[in-house]
């Protein structure tokens, strides 16, 4: 096929619509590609549930056992379940999956050994430039020695490995609604929550890349009313909702409302540092709420923010041996699971926390949600630097207002912030805003967006 592979490879990833964009012919290079990149002799794959999954997975085996590598596929799982058998196995790794896009796409979410991972900086340009290659020339030549394609489960290993970091034996029995999105949740949930106190609600855990239900994205919070309804329904104790590759997970308390990631991040930081024996390093992107830093600081850590996006996280956590990361996307990083992120064991603290004491989760995660937020609002411009300069101009110089631009342009005063970031694939500003109270929040953001809005 010809490809545009400029389309296709992703600043972190691999990603388009099957077979219009990719299929299994370019995963097999794709496959080669990777084992020249990291040199590697043996990695491991896997993949999600959609349609397309298993043939680009085989073919992807293909080509790198052509280069000499060993290849152990360990089937239908999510990401972070990747990403465990990564650590575990000290192996590169690919997982295929295209996580809450629509069933047509697929894509490939690569890592070196540890779950170290590759981006357009650390190897997937490269991965680009020789799949390209061989695309004008001939594919690579075979290795001399072929290597071997073995299955192995991970699932079991995986669920115990997290059920080994978080302390599970206070738990009281809870009711738990977990919407599965149709996606890998359905697949790792019943495995991970086997044996405790729990009375689980299953919603839409039938695997099916086709999202019959609702997308698995539980960001947009009309994928979030099944849960909310069923909880309320169920009178239930909290709901919990996975997206398609299971990697985020998202929260409900028991009136049906969504807690903030932000409040989540900072619930599980404390739970984490008292783990490390009250110190340790916390990352937090800068459009998460005060409360992160503000509990971090009260539990005896140190926070430290940095840009959206889980590479300059994932960067971080190596470099500063944080013991924890969180992002208001409801990605969670963990330095006992090779900083990589997931969502279950982020799960399990909520249900370790709500469950070792006797008092609703609304009043539990009170105490991690101080402040009132705007969620966050994109705003589609013709002019995203002109815009941002016309934000700089309006507060620049203001008594008691700080700029920065470590990621956009952060505007602080004493009692609020906003950000303003360019999307860096469609021609959108994204606006966060925070206040100590709600009129606050709202006379921020509106006079934010209309400087945006123009």
């Amino acid at each position: 096929m010809t490809a545009d592979l400029s389309q296709l490879v992703k600043a972190y990833d691999v990603r388009g619509v099957v077979p219009d964009q990719w299929d299994e012919s370019l995963a097999e290079l794709f496959g080669a590609a990777f084992v020249q990149v990291t040199d590697a002799t043996s990695i491991v794959v896997g993949h999600d549930m959609r349609p397309s999954s298993p043939g680009l997975t085989r073919a992807f085996a293909r080509g790198a056992a052509a280069q000499g590598a060993d290849v152990t596929e360990i089937g239908l799982c999510s990401t972070d379940q990747l990403y465990y058998a990564s650590g575990a196995l000290d192996l590169p790794g690919a997982m295929f999956t295209a996580s809450h896009n629509p069933a047509r796409y697929n894509g490939i979410k690569l890592c070196r050994a540890g779950a170290a991972p590759v981006g357009q900086d650390t190897g997937l340009t490269r991965v680009r430039e020789l799949v390209e290659g061989w695309l004008d020339t001939a594919p690579p030549a075979p290795a001399a020695t072929t290597g071997t394609i073995t299955a192995r489960d991970t699932l079991q290993d995986y669920a115990a490995h997290l059920r080994s970091l978080v302390d599970l034996t206070a738990l009281r029995p809870l009711k738990v609604v977990v919407d599965a999105g149709n996606g890998m949740g359905g697949h790792t949930v019943p495995t991970v929550l086997a044996g405790l106190p729990l009375d689980v609600v299953p919603m839409y855990f039938e695997l099916d890349g086709t999202f019959p239900n609702h997308e698995a994205n539980p960001l947009d919070p009309a994928n979030l009313v099944d849960l909310q309804e069923r909880v309320r329904a169920e009178s239930a104790d909290l709901g919990i909702a996975f997206d398609g590759d299971a990697d985020r997970c998202f929260v409900v308390d028991e009136n049906g409302d969504p807690v903030s990631p932000s409040a989540v991040t900072a619930l599980v930081a404390a739970r984490e540092l008292a783990r490390h024996g009250g110190k340790g390093v916390v990352i937090h992107n800068l459009i998460t709420s005060w409360s992160v830093p503000e509990v971090v600081r009260e539990h005896g850590g140190t926070p430290v923010r940095t840009r959206v996006g889980h590479s300059f996280i994932k960067a971080e956590m190596a470099a500063s041996g944080a013991i924890f990361g969180g992002e208001h996307s409801a990605h969670y990083y963990f330095k006992d699971f090779w900083n990589a992120d997931t969502g279950m064991l982020a799960a399990l603290h909520v249900l370790a926390a709500l469950g070792g004491q006797e008092g609703p989760l609304s009043a539990l995660v009170a105490a991690y949600d101080r402040y009132a937020g705007s969620g966050e609002i994109n705003s589609t411009v013709a002019d995203q630097a002109g815009r941002i300069a016309a934000i700089r101009s309006a507060y620049e110089g203001r008594d008691g207002i700080t700029l920065d631009e470590l990621d956009g342009l952060t505007v602080t005063a004493a009692d609020w912030w906003f950000n303003v970031r360019p999307s860096n694939t469609e021609p959108l500003l994204r606006l966060n805003a925070e206040a100590r109270d709600e009129p606050t929040m709202e006379k921020i953001r509106d006079e934010a967006l209309a400087i945006i809005r123009g």
